[in-house]
């Protein structure tokens, strides 16, 4: 299957235990960018609270997209654009409210980079905060405070009967008003009215004319099953609810145990080894980074033989006029990195160890130079490639040696 789009749950499922997303793991999905394939995060979290995971990712250099609050907003990771959003009617808070205090229940909400709440001190909002990177903002008139439309609301209790008895009065009462949901043993949640997962993914892929069949996704929660209905493939963790696994097309490790990256590896890169290469996607994709800031474009690749091309021009110049031997050896780099990224296992990562050049002539503004890249040594820990950089009538400019460190994932 031609897989476009890769979803990811994001606690419990990109993060391990310590909240942290693991080498081998990012390494993976890295690689899988780089392929062709954009990813999706899909949280309950607010917005703000998945910024360093987006920049950790590189989601805005891959094209990648952000599903914030459970489904109540959708983000362009590269532009920063809100292309979707629900919210809470703001007239309903102080019902919410009144219950909370008939309860005693804390209640919060979100806004920008601080949580507002009328009980600053409870543990499980301080954790809240503390996991999003979030400030605390104490409001005892909690309601007549919000004055924005909040995306989602959450009350608080360790009192699990009550607070399943109020989730279940409010599914009945509120039906057609707002989502009523258990998102933690001691959360519930009140969403915008219809707002989920799977229906934020819905319209993201109507918006890029993708296909359910083309998509993965991966969740170990309740609200994940939504995602795996909308996939053609859903992957469960293995640390997900049986009710969860059960749903799901395949399970794979638990967070703790890389379970994104094996299934990755396994389901995706293992068969891409073999396939075409997306050269059209990889250069859509490298034109804000190095690559794209050269004018460099893969024109073939196969895993013997690598080519690319670079306009001479004022970014590759010297100030003379003629190419700089830096960004010849750049362009060298590159053609031997994509090629090595191909020949790696799925297990594997690659990192660039050592680079030289013998220049033997020169290449003037105007012209376009082509990189042939070369594999002449594809050993178990490094990988060697030759590649030479011609001038467009086939005069020889330089011959770059780069070799390349194969590593494996732990």
């Amino acid at each position: 299957m031609n897989y476009k789009l890769l979803v990811l749950d994001v606690d419990g499922t990109l993060l391990n235990s310590n909240h942290e997303v693991s080498r081998r793991t990012l390494s993976t999905l890295i690689k899988v960018q780089q392929a062709g394939i954009r990813i999706v995060l899909a949280s309950g979290r607010p917005t703000y609270g998945l910024k360093a995971i987006v920049k950790e990712l590189e989601l805005p250099t891959y094209g990648g997209f952000v599903i914030a609050y459970n489904g109540s907003q959708i983000i362009d990771a590269s532009t920063g654009e809100v292309m979707f959003e629900r919210q809470v009617n703001p007239e309903i808070v102080p019902y919410l409210e009144k219950k909370a205090l008939k309860n005693k229940f804390p209640i919060f909400t979100y806004t920008e980079d601080r949580i507002v709440t009328d009980t600053p001190d409870n543990p499980h909002i301080q954790a809240e905060a503390k996991l999003n990177g979030m400030e605390v903002v104490y409001e005892p008139e909690f309601s007549t405070s919000i004055d924005f439309n909040p995306y989602k609301l959450v009350l608080v209790s360790d009192d699990e009967n009550s607070l399943m008895e109020l989730t279940n009065l409010w599914k009945r009462r509120l039906n057609g008003s707002v989502e009523a949901h258990r998102s933690e043993d001691y959360f519930l949640e009140i969403l915008p009215y219809g707002v989920d997962k799977s229906g934020a993914l819905s319209v993201l892929l109507d918006h890029l004319e993708i296909e359910r069949q083309q998509v993965v996704a991966f969740g170990d929660g309740v609200r994940d099953v939504g995602l795996f209905e909308m996939s053609g493939l859903g992957v469960a963790m293995a640390n997900a609810r049986d009710s969860v696994r059960a749903c799901a097309d395949q399970v794979t490790g638990s967070c703790d145990e890389d379970g994104v990256a094996q299934a990755i590896e396994a389901f995706i890169l293992a068969k891409m080894q073999s396939s075409s290469i997306p050269l059209s996607d990889l250069n859509r994709q490298s034109t804000t980074s190095l690559m794209g800031n050269l004018g460099i474009s893969y024109t073939y690749a196969s895993p013997s033989r690598v080519e690319a091309t670079m306009p001479v021009d004022h970014r590759t110049r010297q100030p003379f006029g003629i190419l700089h031997g830096g960004a010849g050896l750049a362009l060298a780099e590159t053609v031997a990195g994509l090629g090595s990224m191909i020949l790696a296992k799925p297990d594997e990562y690659v990192v660039g160890m050592q680079v030289s050049g013998n220049h033997v002539a020169s290449a003037h503004e105007g012209d376009t130079v082509r990189a042939v890249g070369t594999i002449i040594h594809a050993g178990r820990s490094s990988h060697v490639w030759n590649v030479d950089i011609f001038t467009s009538t086939g005069k020889l400019v330089s011959t770059v040696r780069v070799v390349n460190s194969v590593m494996k994932k732990k």
